[in-house]
């Protein structure tokens, strides 16, 4: 029954993830707020929904390596497993403002987080400093984007099918996708600890592994499509963003509501893991600007070393 659990959980999650995007991007269509806009404020808040609810739920029901765990093994997949099995199925091009703006941020993110934890705790205001620095970074990226003109960016939705749409409809997309989240992280929650409950495993094992590939899913098959469409819009940056706002948001507004207690594995080991692949992205970036296969493969070849020393 846990293993069901796991996996209605999981399937839950997107799909509300996805019904609270497409509802909240129909209304603020109606309202003729700029794609921009949109893309960086609803879009990235719904696709990591799911992170933010699980980290939530598992703090606030005592299980801190259920929540750390979670970021710490999505912010690893992104760059190792996502970016690295999409680029084996497509070379990826990297902007000049991904290596120049977005890759510094989540790096002085992933440093923060790693001084944070050294006590064992990240407190209530460590988490008000990681949210400042999400409102701060969105305000910069916001600013910076509107000064070349009207850009329009891809909300990945019909947007003329989604401003044509009725109010009422979006609405209870929300809603529905509100309540879908909320017993998705239920389901999913109970699921893993039963599941490491039974077979005497850490819930950080379950977390890094099970439950952070089960929220980055949504990433993992948006990316992988586009790359068998052979889209060539494929975002490094993208991947990116979801990893600081993993770090500010999540882990910001989740320690805001509850202090989270870190596990000596996440300080002697994980969080070294996350800071060794954040940086090893810069140079296979910079060589030529593009991550082409054989990065790609390596960076999967790296995720996969990785989770064999998390369950040895």
């Amino acid at each position: 029954m846990e293993y069901v659990l796991l996996i209605l959980g999981l399937i839950t999650l997107i799909v509300s993830g996805e019904f609270l995007v497409r509802g909240a991007v129909g209304i603020a269509l109606k309202f003729n707020i700029p794609t921009l806009v949109i893309g960086m404020t609803i879009v990235s808040f719904g696709t990591s929904a799911p992170e933010l609810l699980v980290s939530l739920k598992a703090a606030l029901e005592g299980h801190p390596e259920l929540s750390i765990g979670n970021i710490v093994g999505s912010n690893v997949a992104n760059i190792a497993l996502v970016l690295g099995i999409t680029a084996m199925i497509l070379p990826i091009t990297v902007k000049k403002s991904t290596v120049k703006v977005d890759w510094p941020i989540m790096m002085g993110a992933t440093t923060l987080f790693f001084l944070f934890i050294l006590n064992a705790n990240i407190e209530w205001y460590e988490g008000l400093i990681f949210v400042i620095g999400l409102i701060a970074f969105n305000y910069y990226m916001f600013k910076s984007a509107t000064k070349n003109e009207t850009e329009e960016v891809d909300l990945d939705v019909d947007v003329e099918k989604a401003k044509n749409s009725k109010v009422i409809r979006n609405i209870l997309l929300i809603l529905v996708g509100s309540v879908g989240l909320a017993f998705g992280a239920n389901w999913l929650l109970d699921g893993a600890i039963t599941i490491a409950t039974n077979f005497g495993v850490s819930e950080h094992i379950i977390a890094v592994t099970i439950v952070a590939f089960g929220t980055s899913v949504p990433e993992l098959i948006t990316s992988v499509m586009a790359a068998l469409k052979k889209e060539t819009d494929i975002s490094v940056g993208n991947l990116i963003g979801s990893n600081i706002f993993n770090i500010l948001g999540v882990l910001g507004i989740t320690a805001l509501v509850k202090e989270i207690p870190v596990s000596a594995q996440v300080i002697t080991n994980d969080i070294y893991w996350v800071l060794g692949i954040s940086l090893l992205l810069l140079p296979l970036m910079l060589i030529g600007y593009k991550v082409n296969r054989y990065r790609g493969l390596f960076l999967f070849l790296a995720y996969c070393i990785y989770i064999y020393f998390v369950v040895s």
